[in-house]
């Protein structure tokens, strides 16, 4: 009997790509598949979206040499750079377009004798204050980079940190930043500002390359907007099933710490799903799985193995189907009530859950 895995649907994959383009018709999709594709395959979503992306982006050399072995040919972008200037010539090597954020990239590049030139995405501060050149910098490193035999074109890139809190006015704050940035150069380089919030938010902030990641999965970038009403496709159902159903006797509590106690006669099914798996172990009680379409409660705390749900008088059985988030019970609902974000729980999913394509080959 086939317990924790997950379906994924290449077709949502698709969907949401094409969903990607109907938002910014005007843009170059840089796909973002860092994190094994947010916990989807990061192969198995490249080969999907090869023929609709125009490049994929990565943050680090490691995962896109595995795309590379995997026959993927399509630009791959390393957001973060490399982290030694060894890794310059390999990245090279293997086509890879590198981010730089920091006066020792910018150094490792100037000093680098490649056999083929690269494409640099530099990367601009404009309020995130995470990675990138500071804007008073902006113009030394961009006019270095141009004098780099090793860089053949020059992307700037920046970050929003509030696209999903239009309300805020940070982000229109940022693009002005960008802007003042840009002031001043002789030819306009291409640029790439807008994630997932922002190419539904912000169509000023689409620009020549829109960077997608979680709306390519099928989960909302917003709080209090679900991906349905966005046009979006979950592309992973992460499912189960029950292996046990036992009575339970009005007072009896579950699982560890007694954190739920029945207050009548009721019966418990037992799913085979924990945080072993990658499901959330904060969810609280009442938070709902799918078993054979409907809906019931978790109670008492996930273990690393298994939850148990109360089903009361149902007509539930051991083997039968339990869905944990999906298209009919969205991952951003469980997030929620887990106090977290729908990003998390797909890219937290574990080894052990074994993965099943569907709708093309993976």
């Amino acid at each position: 009997m086939l317990t924790a895995h997950a379906v994924i649907d290449l077709d949502a994959l698709r969907h949401n790509m094409a969903q990607v383009r109907r938002y910014a018709p005007h843009s170059q999709v840089l796909a973002v598949i860092k994190a094994n594709g947010y916990g989807h395959g990061a192969l198995a979503v490249a080969e999907a979206l090869a023929e609709q992306a125009d490049a994929f982006a990565v943050a680090r050399l490691e995962e896109a040499l595995k795309l590379r072995k995997g026959g993927i040919e399509l630009p791959i972008v390393l957001l973060e750079g490399v982290f030694d200037p060894g890794e310059l010539g390999v990245a090279a090597a293997h086509g890879c377009q590198l981010g730089v954020h920091s006066l020792s990239q910018l150094e490792a590049l100037e000093r680098a004798h490649l056999h083929q030139p690269v494409t640099v995405w530099l990367k601009v501060d404009t309020g995130m204050h995470r990675l990138g050149v500071e804007p008073e910098q902006f113009q030394h490193f961009y006019q270095r980079l141009l004098q780099t035999p090793s860089v053949n074109e020059i992307v700037l890139m920046s970050h929003f940190a509030s696209a999903d809190e239009p309300e805020t006015g940070q982000t229109q704050a940022q693009l002005a930043e960008f802007q003042r940035c840009c002031q001043g150069l002789s030819k306009q380089p291409l640029c790439s500002l807008a994630n997932s919030a922002a190419i539904i938010n912000e169509p000023l902030a689409q620009r020549d390359w829109v960077r997608p990641g979680i709306m390519l999965y099928g989960a909302s970038p917003f709080a209090g907007r679900s991906a349905a009403s966005l046009g979006l496709k979950p592309a992973m159902t992460l499912k189960s099933r029950v292996i046990a159903v036992r009575d339970l006797k009005a007072g009896g509590a579950v699982g560890y710490g007694a954190s739920w106690t029945a207050e009548q006669d009721t019966r418990l099914a037992v799913v085979a799903m924990g945080y072993g798996d990658g499901y959330p172990r904060h969810v609280p009680n009442q938070t709902p799985v799918l078993i054979n379409g409907v809906r019931y409660p978790i109670v008492g705390r996930v273990s690393m193995d298994m939850i148990t749900v109360d089903i009361g008088d149902a007509e539930i059985r051991e083997g039968d189907e339990v869905v944990l988030w999906g298209s009919e019970l969205s991952v951003d609902e469980i997030a929620a009530l887990s106090g977290t974000l729908g990003y998390e729980l797909l890219c937290n999913v574990t080894s052990r859950v074994v993965y099943h394509y569907q709708n093309g080959t993976a």
